[in-house]
């Protein structure tokens, strides 16, 4: 048996990326699976892959409606719903805070956090009438520190490890977990949205990030989708039955400390400047004796 045998799940943002890897990495454990999505023909072909355990439902989670829609559709197709992975998203505005407007600040919120909250919100009665379940939020390390990404997206994202956390505690009771995962860098279509990058670019884009990697995070490999995938397999199965309220950084290591604290060759480099210093030192103190 899998790890989510006899489990409903519903995946925002579930065909490409993090998503689809997430509802293929799922459906594999045994779980029946919703996907929500904008668009259309890629969902309907990937729940063609997958007769009678994938479904598809249109789904913009900007749109409030949409999203009870989807929670109340994996009920009626599939009988009940366990876990929710609230996925979907996107880079957001890229404005620097002197840029920024309002338009553009509440398109970041309402995108990667209300949504998040609405698809909590809809899918709780659900979940309550089941007994329990497990909610996965997906966060973002730019949602713990300064500089990994755009500030509406930052602030957003650190929106959601505190909604986070605050939701676990709401719904411990009702025997329903939440969590959440922060990705680091994932060869994804974040960094490559198709109204601002061509196919080629895109393409060019993906492969320098995996060429970089090793100079950006302890782990020398590029993030992939199933890196995430498998993290949520984890909050979403009876494996982590004793985990709320918590943010688990899927990042390569990127904070585990400054460059020269993992990076053999810098470490060499800083030791090869300090003795220089200490040499200088000594022969200044030489000198003056």
């Amino acid at each position: 048996m899998g790890r989510l045998s006899g489990k409903v799940a519903v995946i925002t943002g579930g065909v490409s990326g993090i998503g689809r890897a997430t509802v293929e990495r799922f459906e594999a454990e045994g779980a029946k699976v919703v996907v929500g999505d904008i668009d259309d023909a890629a969902g309907a072909a990937l729940a063609n892959s997958y007769p009678g355990t994938v479904a598809f439902q249109h789904c913009d989670v900007m749109v409030e409606a949409q999203i009870e829609a989807l929670m109340a559709f994996a009920v009626e197709r599939f009988g009940a719903l366990d876990i929710l992975f609230n996925n979907a998203g996107a880079g957001g505005s890229y404005n620097t805070l002197a840029e920024m407007t309002g338009e553009a600040w509440d398109y970041s919120q309402n995108l990667l956090l209300r949504s998040v909250a609405l698809g909590m919100r809809y899918a709780l009665p659900h979940m309550k009438a089941r007994g329990g379940g497990a909610i996965v939020n997906t966060a973002s390390i730019a949602g713990t520190q300064a500089g990994a990404g755009p500030i509406a997206y930052s602030v957003a994202k650190a929106g959601v490890i505190h909604l986070t956390r605050v939701a676990a505690a709401e719904v411990a009771r009702d025997g329903i977990r939440v969590n959440a995962i922060c990705p680091g860098l994932i060869l994804t279509n974040i960094f490559t949205p198709a109204s601002m990058t061509t196919p080629d670019m895109a393409s060019a884009i993906k492969a320098g990030m995996a060429q970089t990697a090793p100079d950006s995070q302890p782990i020398a490999k590029p993030g992939l989708p199933e890196d995430i995938a498998n993290a949520a397999l984890f909050f979403a199965s009876e494996e982590s039955a004793f985990v709320t309220g918590v943010h688990m950084l899927v990042d390569g290591g990127m904070f585990v400390g400054p460059r020269h604290s993992w990076d053999p060759e810098m470490r060499a480099e800083r030791q090869k400047m300090a003795e220089a210093r200490r040499a200088a030192f000594e022969a200044a103190q030489k000198a003056e004796g």
